[in-house]
Order: structure tokens, then C-alpha cells, then sequence
């Protein structure tokens, strides 16, 4: 599915789409695994879909760049790194937090991973940049993913869609 995102302000709502899709949904929440570049919109996708969370109120989103990972209080509890400067070996908490069945692992610069080392499920969204804005392709990888991505495409009508390549 690609969308067209013409500012951070869609991005943000976009996000918050996506974490009422999670309330929809049962069991293991599939991991977002996003690519972009410096600037697309990464952190602000996952400052509006930890908004929408219950426990919100409790979490301040902000990149992990410094400590790899965020932690915040909502549920699902959600685990948010930043790959940005892991040379290609993720950090220990990446698996642990990929095996915790009540958590929700969202990876910034997920390209710096050698794939052999990502989920085998995922919603894998990949950002680039258009001069109108940025272009979302969201990709659903596995039964859980698929499920996320469903539950979210009813909300997913308020962007304009970017024709197929």
C-alpha cells in the first residue's frame, strides 16, 4: 500500500491510526520495522501511535538515539529503537523485547540490520521523500502484520493514495 503524507501532521495522525488498529486486534502485536530518511517522519509515526495507547498520558516520546531504546508505559508496552548506530548488530533488548508476548517493538532505521536479523513478521513501512511531502509504502509481512494492516485500512482512506509503481 503506498500513501502520500504531505506533512507531519498527517504523519502524526497516521501513527494514531495505527495504535487504535492495535486495540482492534488480538494476540502478538506485530513489530513496525521503519526505513526512511534523517527527517521523514519515523519518530513522529511513533509519537502519534503511542498517543493513541492506553497509557499515554505517562509516555514521552522522543528518538532513542542516544540510548537505542525508549520504553513506554502504554499498552501494549512499547519498545522504540533506533538502529541509526548499532553497525549492524541490534542492541540485547531487541530480541528480548521481540519474545515479550505484551510487547510492541517499533525499530527506527530498521535498514541498518542485515535482514537475516529482522522479524520474520512485521509491518515494514518505508518513508521517502517527494517534494510535496514524503511517500509511505507499508508492507504487511505475516498473519499478525496482515491483521494490523487491515484494521487499519478504513482509517488509512483519509490520505491519497499513491498509485501502484
Amino acid at each position: 500500500m503506498l500513501l502520500h503524507l504531505p506533512d507531519d501532521a498527517a504523519t502524526l495522525t497516521l501513527g494514531g491510526a495505527l495504535g487504535r488498529a492495535l486495540a482492534q486486534v488480538s494476540g502478538r502485536p506485530a513489530p513496525l520495522l521503519l526505513s526512511g530518511p534523517l527527517g521523514s517522519g519515523k519518530t513522529t509515526l511513533v509519537r502519534g501511535l503511542v498517543a493513541a495507547l492506553p497509557g499515554a498520558d505517562a509516555a514521552e516520546v522522543s528518538s532513542p538515539s542516544f540510548n537505542l531504546v525508549n520504553i513506554y508505559p502504554t499498552t501494549p508496552r512499547v519498545a522504540h529503537f533506533d538502529l541509526y548506530r548499532t553497525a549492524g548488530t541490534p542492541p540485547e533488548e531487541f530480541d528480548d523485547a521481540l519474545d515479550a508476548p505484551d510487547t510492541l517493538v517499533v525499530a527506527e532505521w530498521i535498514e541498518n540490520l542485515p535482514r537475516a536479523l529482522w522479524p520474520a513478521e512485521a509491518l515494514v513501512l518505508v518513508w521517502t521523500p517527494v517534494p510535496s511531502g514524503r511517500t509511505l509504502e507499508i508492507r504487511a509481512w505475516g498473519k499478525a502484520a496482515g491483521g494490523l494492516l487491515e484494521a487499519a485500512a478504513p482509517r488509512l482512506n483519509t490520505w491519497e493514495k499513491v498509485p501502484s509503481r
